[in-house]
């Protein structure tokens, strides 16, 4: 059987090989790869001895620390399933997630903590099965009936010897929103995690002496990915872990620490050109010499300000998913020259087809659904057979994407995920909004869709149909969204129409482009 490095291993390597190099910091403290392997075998010699075995999930809820870091390997040297869930999400959301899994464990960051405790008896979680990560500096901050992280992991034993851990087992299950509205959790191997790192570095270039700065939440698929890739390369990672962007204070890391790539989504950049003049000269960032764009397209003027500041930086435009990983790749050449395109195959990924609705390719310049066929694709979703089954044709996988491909071979969306809205580089499925809105005993029907936004990329506009007879204002819709879904997911705008103005198919599909187009229009 092929042996490839889980992210336990390849720490492990890196503390023989460099033990007093940092692997890794955020604003509190830092970590050599030395200290690094020692508290994840800390780490998970504790998690075992409170009683869970290989296999077992454990729930993740935190804002960007260093702890992410600490736990992906610790939990993957105990043969631990990580569930990372998103810090935005409302508690119902975190249970669902938590029962879901059927989590033997969760751990928390102390600012969700109460958070947790309101929703627990929703999640299937026991005493002693809580454990806090304290935001505090003293590390003082652990709430009635929960343990304290670092006491739990003074209690580890650092010369325990763990078993192997296959590469085809789980390494991570990363709950993704489904069009149903309910999230899906994709399965993630060992194998997968070493193979897009590998991919990763090769089309990357990236090698031991880069340092990263991690700017996108631990939690989503993107800083997984790339902080698997500097994990595996014995690189440094720098964890930004301010609890909002703030455009001044990245340029200002990326300049002190001498950072060489970040991955950021369209809405950083922007925020970043409009930083004053001043401003931005203040700070040094020819470090920086590859930039990833994602989650969005970027205009032209946006592309050309992020070259102009960033003069050292190759820029790059990438299209993946929690389920397939890295598909296509538009490269720092192609950035103008094919503006609007996600670019052609990513090195290791396999190829991409784009079927019509039998299964048949489509030629070129026609719109079809795209499958890839990865070394890396995940493993279906978790106690979902009928969604994962949807999920293949095959060895080929999709996550219901539309695009199309031109005479060079270069990819083009044209829709995402049934309808998916991206707003600050976070996924908003409508059908999940419309379900809250349509629980409100004056809505009859409503249709959400995503308008283009100057600052965020997208945002979330509501078409909302009353019952006859009844008034509601869009303060009382939104409040009613705000107490049921995460922030990010709540409609900035609502629009009252007639039913009979709702445009829709002749079996009563609401078409949420028509409605767009509208909205436009």
């Amino acid at each position: 059987m092929t042996r490839l490095l889980t992210l336990s291993d390849a720490v492990a390597t890196h503390a023989r090989l460099q033990p007093h190099k940092m692997g890794g910091r955020d604003s509190r403290r830092s970590l050599s790869y030395r200290a690094w392997d020692r508290r994840a075998s800390r780490l998970a010699s504790a998690l075992l001895d409170l009683g869970l075995a290989p296999g077992d999930r454990v729930a993740l809820l935190a804002y960007n620390c260093l702890e992410w870091l600490e736990l992906y390997v610790a939990l993957a040297r105990a043969g631990l399933v990580a569930v990372p869930i998103n810090f935005r999400l409302t508690g119902p959301e975190v249970a669902y997630i938590a029962s879901h899994a059927e989590a033997a464990a969760l751990i928390a960051g102390d600012e969700f903590c109460s958070l947790v405790d309101s929703v627990r008896e929703l999640t299937g979680l026991g005493q002693g099965r809580c454990i806090a990560i304290p935001s505090g500096a003293d590390g003082a901050r652990v709430p009635s009936g929960w343990l304290g992280y670092e006491a739990l992991m003074a209690q580890g034993d650092e010369a325990r010897v763990f078993p192997p851990v296959e590469p085809e087992s789980m390494s991570a299950l990363m709950y993704t929103s489904g069009t149903t509205g309910r999230p899906k959790g994709a399965i993630r191997s060992h194998a997968g995690s070493s193979l897009i790192a590998l991919a990763t570095a090769l089309e990357m270039g990236f090698t031991r002496d880069d340092k990263a700065l991690l700017v996108m939440p631990l939690c989503h698929a993107n800083s997984l990915y790339f902080g698997s890739t500097f994990i595996q390369l014995g690189a440094t990672i720098v964890v930004d872990d301010r609890r909002s962007f703030d455009a001044e204070a990245l340029v200002a890391t990326l300049s002190k620490d001498r950072i060489t790539f970040t991955s950021l989504v369209p809405t950083h950049y922007i925020m970043v050109q409009a930083l004053p003049e001043d401003v931005k000269r203040r700070y040094d960032v020819t470090s920086v010499g590859k930039l990833m764009i994602s989650s969005a397209p970027a205009r032209r003027d946006t592309k050309l300000g992020i070259l102009a500041y960033f003069s050292n930086g190759k820029l790059h435009e990438l299209y993946g998913s929690t389920e397939h990983g890295w598909v296509t790749l538009l490269r720092p050449e192609e950035q103008l020259a094919k503006l609007g395109s996600v670019g052609r195959e990513w090195a290791g990924s396999g190829a991409i087809r784009l079927l019509d609705e039998q299964g048949h390719e489509v030629p070129d310049g026609e719109v079809g659904e795209l499958y890839s066929r990865t070394a890396y694709v995940f493993d279906g979703y978790w106690r979902n057979p009928e969604k994962t089954t949807e999920a293949f044709r095959g060895d080929w996988c999709t996550v219901g994407d539309m695009a199309r491909r031109d005479e060079d071979g270069y990819i083009w969306l044209v829709d995402r995920k049934s309808n998916m809205i991206i707003t600050g580089g976070e996924n908003v499925y409508p059908s999940e909004v419309e379900g809250v809105l349509g629980a409100h005993p004056k809505v009859k029907d409503v249709a959400v869709v995503g308008l283009p936004h100057e600052k965020w990329g997208e945002s979330v506009h509501a078409v909302v149909v009353l019952h006859e007879g009844q008034t509601a204002d869009a303060a009382d819709l939104r409040a009613w969204c705000r107490e049921r879904l995460a922030g990010f997911k709540c409609p900035t705008a609502l629009s009252f129409i007639l039913d009979a103005d709702m445009p829709r198919t002749g079996t009563g599909k609401i078409l949420h482009r028509v409605l767009r187009t509208r909205l436009l229009g």
